[in-house]
């Protein structure tokens, strides 16, 4: 068999194993197999490209393959289950630079055929591999730093700003279809990367740190469909492929995230997040004489009564890895007969799937976990509502305030229970940056303390009880 049909048969076992591994990562019982079937799949691509009969040496894609293996070996280990956003927003990035950098070496193998006759499938490709990949990069790192704080997380906005990302934009279809016009001019192809980052960063700052997550897997397409066009430059099938699977998947849970939050993809799509929001401001008297404190104690005589208790896990919790000390409250209510289930906002813990993630790590039963739509009917029915370190997911400005950067937002209805336990370090804000009615409810009690230390406090006063 030639070495051509072997490298296509192995790039085709590899697409199935993405395919087959990403239909398995939508439910959590085979999600760890799905994993384990797309890390299959990229090491039979990367091992079947190695092959080619391109490659001259491999002195440089060893150093590469070692250096990258220890990063993500250590990234692997360190990284912390809240830190996964930010994670992701730099692989993206490193995606988007990466489908930057072989587009343009490929511009520069082809530049001495472009004399004679042009690809145009080939240079039409590198021009957009340029434009995408520049935008996912400089995006996906304001996006990295919003999240982690080295850049503020609110919506920055200034006079004129919706004008300087069109002109910028034109611009870059501008120089795009010069270079695709003048393929042999390499500067413009490079001139063109430049403008791409400079849009990135205008695109994305305006959008407020509220807004990240959707952003994020947004720019996760954005980086499939760079590596999809970089696909076209090398003729590489399963880069083709992978790009695909990956900027599909990402387009739709970019939807549903928007209509899980009430937003506008057209919106994301052009930075307009939080045009016509503004910042609530808190003079100081917001909570001032209206807050309810309660203790671990009081919580455990409310929950010995209990009939029904739903428990809302935030970031909060994920940030105290409080996880296995829920499921040790959850194990402890329903050996007495309380029927206890989790409540799950789509965005909670800033990225979709995250709460799912904790909770499946700590052995709750998966049956228990209830998303927004399904649940939020029934917190009428509700005796006691724990809300372990969310904040914005159940904030009721989302529906009365149209001014807020939440506005519009769907939350979890926890207020409509009768009564509601919120565990929370203090009054600070959530992502959104604004304060909570919830917190002054007349049906409200605050349980202040980091989540897993409160909830290990409550399971011992019920122990006690």
């Amino acid at each position: 068999m030639e070495l051509v049909s072997i490298l296509n048969l192995s790039y085709l076992v590899a697409s199935i194993l993405f395919i087959v591994g990403i239909k398995q990562l939508a439910h959590p019982k085979t999600a760890s197999r799905g994993n384990l079937l797309g890390a299959l799949g990229m090491f039979i691509a990367v091992v079947a490209t190695l092959f080619d009969q391109a490659i001259l040496t491999y002195d440089w894609i060893i150093v590469g393959v070692l250096i990258g293996s220890v990063i993500g070996i250590i990234l692997a280990i360190k990284i912390q289950m809240t830190a996964m956003p930010q994670l992701v927003a730099v692989l993206n990035g490193f995606g988007g630079i990466a489908s930057v950098f072989v587009a343009g070496a490929a511009l520069q193998l082809s530049i001495p055929k472009y004399a004679f006759a042009v690809n145009y499938q080939e240079i039409v490709s590198i021009v957009f591999s340029a434009i995408v990949g520049g935008i996912t990069f400089s995006g996906s790192f304001i996006a990295f730093g919003k999240l982690q704080g080295f850049i503020t997380e609110k919506a920055v906005r200034y006079p004129g700003d919706q004008l300087v990302k069109i002109l910028v934009g034109l611009t870059a279809v501008g120089l795009g279809v010069y270079g695709c016009l003048e393929p042999t001019d390499e500067s413009i192809y490079w001139i063109l990367s430049g403008v791409s980052l400079l849009l990135g960063i205008f695109l994305v700052i305006p959008i407020g740190g509220a807004d990240m997550p959707v952003v994020i897997s947004l720019l996760n397409s954005y980086s499939g469909i760079a590596a999809s066009a970089t696909g076209f430059v090398l003729n590489n099938n399963v880069l083709i492929i992978s790009g695909s699977l990956v900027g599909a998947s990402g387009i739709i849970l970019t939807q549903i995230m928007c209509k899980a939050m009430n937003r506008s993809l057209t919106n994301v799509l052009f930075g307009g997040f939080g045009a016509v929001a503004t910042e609530m401001k808190d003079d100081g008297d917001f909570y001032s004489g209206k807050i309810k404190s309660t203790s671990a104690d009081e919580v455990a005589m409310l929950l010995d009564v209990a009939r029904s208790v739903v428990i809302v896990p935030g970031y909060g919790m994920a940030v105290a890895q409080a996880q296995h000390t829920v499921r040790d409250l959850y194990q402890l209510l329903t050996a007495r007969g309380i029927d206890v289930t989790f409540a799950i906002h789509p965005v909670a813990g800033r990225m979709p799937g995250h709460m799912n993630v904790l909770l499946a790590e700590a052995d709750i039963p998966y049956d228990r976990l209830k998303e927004m739509d399904e649940i939020n009917s029934t917190f009428e029915n509700v005796d006691v509502v724990i809300v372990n370190g969310a904040n914005d997911v159940t904030n009721p400005l989302a529906k009365t305030d149209p001014k807020s950067p939440i506005a519009g937002m769907p939350i979890l209805d926890v207020g409509n229970a009768k009564t509601v336990v919120v565990i929370k370090r203090s009054l600070s804000p959530g992502f959104a940056g604004v304060p909570n009615p919830l917190f002054i409810a007349d049906n409200c009690l605050m349980l202040f303390g980091d989540g897993k230390k409160a909830t290990q406090e409550m399971i011992a006063a019920l122990k006690e009880s």
